[in-house]
Order: C-alpha cells, then sequence, then structure tokens
C-alpha cells in the first residue's frame, strides 16, 4: 500500500468542481471531462481545499464514517490524482 505523507495538503485542480446530477450522481467536472464520482471519492474530495491536511481530511471523515483508514483515502487520493482531479502538495 503507498502512504501520502503528512502533511500533504489536497485540492482540486485548477478548472475542477464538483456538482450532482441527478441522473448521474456526484460528479467532478474537468475542463474537457467529466469523473463520476462514488460516495467515498465525493466525501473525500469535498474535505480537498488546499489547506486541509491529509490527516484532519481523515479526522473530519472518520467522525461521519467507520472504518476510514489514512491509507486507503491515500490511496484514493493518489487514483485521483493520477486521473487529473486533485493537486497532491506535501
Amino acid at each position: 500500500m503507498t502512504s501520502l505523507p503528512d502533511p500533504t495538503l489536497p485540492r482540486l485542480r485548477p478548472g475542477v468542481r464538483l456538482t450532482s446530477d441527478p441522473a448521474r450522481g456526484e460528479l467532478a467536472l474537468l475542463p474537457e471531462r467529466v469523473v463520476i464520482l462514488n460516495d467515498t471519492a465525493a466525501a473525500v474530495l469535498a474535505h480537498c481545499d488546499g489547506a486541509t491536511s491529509l490527516g484532519r481530511i481523515v479526522e473530519r471523515l472518520a467522525q461521519e464514517y467507520e472504518g476510514v483508514s489514512a491509507e486507503d483515502v491515500s490511496e484514493l487520493l493518489l487514483r485521483l490524482a493520477e486521473r487529473r482531479v486533485v493537486d497532491l502538495d506535501g
């Protein structure tokens, strides 16, 4: 498993915005494409403001959901970074 260092400050890439569509669910709108998000990805991305650390994001999610781990959130963010949805600093 790959883990991001803390403090990693994930943020949406420029031009990316989150929205909800009644037919498709939660979406990340990129300049030339759309990424359909599952509930987990949408919950994580809602906290990616470029000022909140990975550790704090995990803490916030753990207040709402059971079984949140830093490794799982790190892996999700790495996959989203590969798809150019987020930038990762740290």
